[in-house]
């Protein structure tokens, strides 16, 4: 089917309640493009190759949509109470940590010191704002689910299984599980990368890079995981799925991690980033690992 396909349906459809009801044509076109995204996504999704920077752009429009809004309120207000707590007190300590992790560069690399300020700032910035917004995703884990699984059905069209606060507790132990075996994939590869940061010469130039590249990897696994595991997808298998896609995954996690940086931005970028990963479940894995059609 094609947006020429799709065209001619609506048309149709409205030429008839224009004859019928004529009050309600312009309520049916206000429909129309509201959902021209969707009409967007799965016309043409399947054949035209979609990057990171597109699923990311995604997610900023598609938490405004009706009806995800309020699935969306819950994972925005821990994001906003956690994350805005904790980037205002890590401002108030910068310039006492700045100059402590300085005082490790090397003699011989004193002459780079206005160069390796920004990137050991950066640094902190990095692993601060993954820290924090691990802890937000673990206590909006649930919440985050249902946004997924909610917007995927509004996406697709699909029927989801039955939701609701029954149907979240009940959820609360596997979603938990899910997070900790992500936490125990995380955790020996961070602190294999943070004793880099000690050592002279490489913890203030490679370090840095290599941790960027890890973060925006992980951000990656941490939030396509949620329409994953909504269809029971084992872990290990997720991370295959994404392997297979790793350009566009990469894009997404890099942009995910440079907006946790950026203050007032990444108050919001906890449901942007679920949004976004849904969306790119939809086009690129729904049709292989889908439990629910």
């Amino acid at each position: 089917m094609n947006k020429i396909v799709l065209f001619a349906v609506f048309s149709n459809i409205s030429e008839q309640l224009n004859a019928q009801q004529p009050g309600k044509i312009r309520k049916v076109y206000q429909s129309l493009y509201n959902k021209e995204y969707v009409l967007t996504m799965v016309s043409s999704s399947a054949v035209v190759p979609r990057s990171g920077l597109y699923y990311f752009s995604q997610g900023w429009k598609l938490i405004t949509q009706p009806g995800i809004r309020r699935f969306v309120i819950l994972p925005l207000l821990v994001n906003i109470l956690l994350m805005g707590g904790a980037f205002w007190w890590l401002f108030t300590q910068l310039d006492s940590w700045i100059p402590a992790l300085m005082s490790h560069v090397p003699d011989w690399l004193q002459w780079l010191s206005y160069l390796l300020w920004p990137i050991v700032t950066i640094s902190v910035l990095l692993v601060f704002g993954y820290l924090f917004s691990t802890i937000a995703n673990w206590i909006a884990a649930p919440f985050n689910g249902l946004l997924a699984e909610q917007l995927e059905a509004r996406l697709t069209g699909a029927t989801p299984p039955d939701t609701g606060v029954l149907g979240i507790m009940k959820d609360v132990p596997r979603i938990m599980k899910r997070e900790w075996q992500k936490l125990a994939w995380y955790l020996p590869r961070a602190i294999v990368l943070l004793i880099l940061y000690f050592i002279p010469g490489i913890g203030q130039t490679v370090a840095p890079v290599l941790w960027f590249l890890f973060s925006a990897w992980m951000l990656a696994i941490q939030y396509c995981d949620y329409p994953f595991d909504n269809h029971k997808v084992p872990f290990k298998e997720m991370r295959v799925a994404l392997r297979t896609r790793k350009v566009t995954n990469m894009q997404f996690g890099a942009l995910t991690s440079l907006f946790t940086m950026i203050p007032v931005l990444n108050l919001f970028i906890m449901p942007v980033a679920v949004c976004g990963a849904t969306a790119m479940w939809v086009d690129c894995y729904r049709a292989k690992h889908a439990l629910w059609k």
